[in-house]
């Protein structure tokens, strides 16, 4: 199988799925007794938006340590999301229903940044034993593109 380079993180299909559940959130928190529990509703739209950042922000830094790190970071962000949308579920911010389609959807983006660091880790074992003593390049695999 051929691997293709993924130039920018708008290509990262991690990084399109963060923004569907980010653009969720907003939505999900824009009106009712969520849009009026000013800090739930900042701090959730906060996690949503570090996803989404971190992916991002990981992949631009260039070097696979790096992105790796990040994904870590982004894959917690999406842990305290869902923590956060329990809290607004029991708060009655969320009926059951928009709170399951939403956490359905960071479990989604979390195994998706599971398995881009998985990939990312055995890419820098790889650049490790190949060209021991330099500096690993930008991430490269089909992992990091949508499937055509």
């Amino acid at each position: 199988m051929e691997r293709q380079r993924t130039d920018k993180f708008e290509d990262l299909i991690a990084w399109q799925k963060a923004r569907e559940l980010t653009r969720a959130i907003y939505q999900a928190t824009a009106s009712g007794s969520f849009a009026k529990d000013f800090g739930l509703r900042d701090q959730v739209r906060r996690a949503a938006v570090s996803v989404m950042s971190n992916l991002a922000e990981g992949f631009e830094r260039g070097g696979r340590s790096e992105f790796h790190q990040f994904l870590s970071v982004a894959k917690a962000s999406c842990a305290e999301l869902r923590s956060q949308l329990y809290v607004a579920l029991d708060a009655t911010h969320l009926n059951p229903s928009t709170f399951r389609r939403l956490i359905l959807q960071a479990e989604e983006v979390a195994r998706i940044i599971g398995g881009l660091r998985k990939a990312v880790h055995k890419q820098r074992l790889l650049a490790r034993v190949s060209t021991p003593g330099t500096k690993s390049a930008k991430p490269e695999s089909s992992v990091l593109s949508p499937q055509s």
